[in-house]
């Protein structure tokens, strides 16, 4: 019963109070000299003292970027004259003229402005191109096509012809180390069985280990270069001992230790690995 009686006083009050609000806000509008029916457009125009501003600041101002021409990601025939020009101010490495906007490129763009002294967006917009065009000359068509390099009478993948590659023949089974089109070393190699057969295509050396064995077979693969996923270039005891009379598990063998020891301290992460036929 308590209960009930407190909270009828406090409905009670409440009503009270919203009396009073709407009491004081007639007796506002009274003092005002306006009516309840009358509208905002009719009521007196308030003093300028009465207004408060409240201050606003912008900090500092919002860039406004050029238009890109070529960025990464982008590929084509002006890309590579692009890595062409950059190439000839030794911005860019050989192995990069590839016609791809890829991050090696995106590098070189940054060091050629910063060394013209224009902001390094690391893409090429229409000031970049005109002052590399200025700095360099029109690259021949060896520079932006270099010719396959010529073993034996034949040519190889010209994929292989610029920078660093470890340019894989599956049909000749031979592996040659080629640099800027000149091959530094070449020895023979096997492949994987037909139902692991080593992948063909353009790939890079992802990561090295000296002393590597592997955990799915439980073998030796020392000197490993490995380029694509499990795949990988290494030196095999089966294939010193019995030649091409066996086959890897998807990995290019090599059986030239002494030859193996120094090519996987030639070769660095990032270098081209092409496997082909020819």
């Amino acid at each position: 019963m308590r209960a009930r009686n407190w909270v009828r006083r406090l409905a009670a009050g409440r009503h009270v109070l919203a009396a009073t609000v709407v009491t004081a806000a007639i007796a506002g509008i009274a003092a005002s000299g306006m009516s309840g029916a009358e509208t905002p457009a009719s009521a007196a125009p308030i003093a300028s003292t009465d207004l408060k501003t409240v201050p606003f600041e912008v900090s500092g101002e919002l860039p406004i970027y050029p238009k890109a021409l070529w960025r990464n990601g982008s590929s084509g025939a002006d890309v590579r004259k692009v890595e062409a020009r950059l190439i000839q101010l030794k911005l860019l490495d050989k192995r990069w003229l590839d016609d791809s906007f890829g991050t090696m490129t995106r590098t070189a763009v940054k060091k050629f402005q910063t060394s013209k002294g224009i902001p390094d967006l690391g893409y090429v917009d229409q000031n970049t191109w005109d002052q590399l065009k200025s700095a360099t000359r029109e690259p021949t068509q060896t520079e932006l096509f270099p010719p396959a390099p010529v073993v034996n009478g034949k040519r190889l993948d010209a994929r292989c012809a610029t920078g660093v590659a470890l340019c894989i023949d599956k049909t000749t089974r031979k592996l040659r180390y080629v640099v800027d089109g000149a091959v530094k070393l070449q020895f023979d190699v096997r492949f994987g069985a037909k139902k692991t057969a080593t992948r063909e295509g353009a790939f890079s050396v992802g990561w090295k280990s000296r002393n590597h064995v592997s955990k799915l077979y439980d073998s030796a693969m020392p000197y490993a270069m490995f380029f694509s996923g499990g795949q990988a270039v290494h030196y095999s005891s089966d294939f010193a001992a019995r030649g091409y009379a066996g086959a890897s598990h998807g990995c290019v063998n090599v059986r030239d230790l002494a030859k193996i020891k120094w090519l996987f301290d030639q070769v660095k992460v990032g270098d081209k690995v092409i496997v082909y036929r020819s």
